[in-house]
Order: structure tokens, then sequence, then C-alpha cells
């Protein structure tokens, strides 16, 4: 398995300082989230920065987060959103990522519409050279268990449609952990990794309630035995929201977060 910190891991922390850190803890790669990009340029930085910190650390960017509001954005709304979507590919496409994450409608689903648009978004993005793939997110109203997801994915009739495999978001939506043997290695854009506890009950949790893996109370092993199953050997992402970790050293918590990884999976 190849070990990745997404950047979320350690929010509080400056962008070229969040990359020479999951550099200097071992990983292999990080996750850049668009939020982060957007406030190093708007600070006067620039792509050329974070590719020139990604070089001196050795570091793959295998996601950028992320594309919202184009699965269920209004008819009239849509053309701006779509426009902000390319403008978040064309950045992931700098910085040499292959995918990037279009996440879900928050309410009700219109499956046909957003499997259209997700067709939509691939093509562009096969122009741009970065792949749109779709999250399901478990707390949302319906698009949260990784059969939604495959619905979308096939309803869209693009054979580069893949998603993002989360041990929270399966466990949040109420899915099965079996579910990952109904997906190909090729469907599957990376895995992000983290654990949860016990309480709250799982209908109230919400990203900041995620733990380090080990820690709460999911099978990760078997987890990882089906990822496994189904001959993945992508990128296994650290994805915490934990506000105890961003107020601690966060050179400790990534190096925490990596052994951790690697004792289980």
């Amino acid at each position: 398995m190849r070990y990745c910190l997404n950047s979320s891991t350690i929010r509080p922390v400056p962008l070229l300082d969040k990359i020479r850190i999951a550099g200097e803890a071992g990983y292999g790669a990080i996750e850049l989230w668009h939020d982060d990009l957007d406030a190093h340029l708007a600070d006067g930085g620039s792509l050329a920065d974070v590719q020139g910190a990604l070089a001196d650390q050795g570091l793959a960017v295998p996601t950028t987060i992320y594309m919202a509001g184009w699965f269920d954005a209004p008819e009239a709304e849509y053309p701006a959103a779509l426009e902000e979507c390319k403008r978040r590919m064309a950045q992931a496409a700098e910085l040499g990522a292959p995918y990037i994450i279009a996440s879900p409608a928050a309410g009700v689903a219109d499956y046909a519409v957003g499997a259209a648009r997700y067709r939509e978004l691939l093509e562009i993005g096969a122009t741009m050279g970065v792949k749109p793939s779709m999250e399901f997110l478990g707390f949302v109203e319906q698009l949260n268990t990784i059969e939604d997801a495959l619905e979308v994915m096939e309803r869209s009739g693009h054979p580069d449609a893949t998603t993002i495999l989360d041990p929270f978001h399966v466990f949040r939506g109420g899915g099965d952990m079996e579910s990952i043997l109904k997906l190909k290695p090729g469907q599957v854009a990376i895995s992000h990794f983290n654990d949860t506890p016990d309480t709250p009950p799982r209908e109230e949790q919400h990203d900041h309630n995620r733990v380090m893996p080990g820690e709460g109370h999911l099978d990760l092993a078997r987890y990882c035995a089906l990822l496994g199953e189904i001959g993945y050997d992508g990128w296994l992402s650290l994805e915490l929201f934990n506000e105890k970790h961003w107020a601690e050293d966060p050179a400790e918590v990534a190096r925490i977060g990596l052994d951790k990884m690697r004792s289980i999976c």
C-alpha cells in the first residue's frame, strides 16, 4: 500500500508547510484542497511555489479536493457552477493530479441529471488531463453509500467513472464494507483512511468525529483486506478533521497517523 496525507488532517498549517510536513513524515503523496490553493494565491503565492514544494519533498498529488454545486445546481445556475469546476480542474491538472473529487448533492439527488452532468465533467476533464471522481458522503441525504455512487457512475456511461472510498463515510451512510467487492480496482480513485468512535450515534456523527486509525470501532483490517480482494493498489490517504489534532504539533500528528496506517493496512 502507498501512503498519502490528506491535508485536512493538519488543516490550520499554511499550505507549503503542509507539503513539507508530509514529506518529512515519510508520506509519498498529499491531497490538496482548492480552498488552500486559492488562499495561497490570494496571499501572493503561485502554483509554481506549490509545484516546487512538492518536487522538493518528492510528493505526488493523487487528488485535489473538491468540486461542489455541480450535481444539484438549478439549470440557470449550472453554467456558473460548471465554470468553477473547470477552474478547479485546471488547477488540478497544473499540479499533475490525476483525479479531482466531485462531491454529491447534499439533499435529494436527481440521479439522471447528476449522471449526465458527471459525464460532462469527465468529458471536459479528459481534455484537461484530470478525471473527476464521484464521491459519496455518509451524512448527505441520499448519495451516501457505495451503491449510490456506483449508480451515478454506471448511469454516466463513461469508462473513466470512479469513486472515493472512505471507511467513515461507509459507516456514516449505513452502508456495508463488503460493498467494496462491487467495485473494480479501476473504479477507485483513492481510498481515504480513518476511524470513528462508538459515540455519538452513527446518525449524529460528522467529519469532526473521525479519529486516528485503530482508535475507533471500525474493522479496518477487514476494510484493507477488501481493498486487496478487488486488487486495489493505489493510495491510502489519512483524512481527519479532528480539532484536537489541529491543536497539536502537526509534524507529530502526521508521523503518528502514518505509523497507525502502516500497522493496519
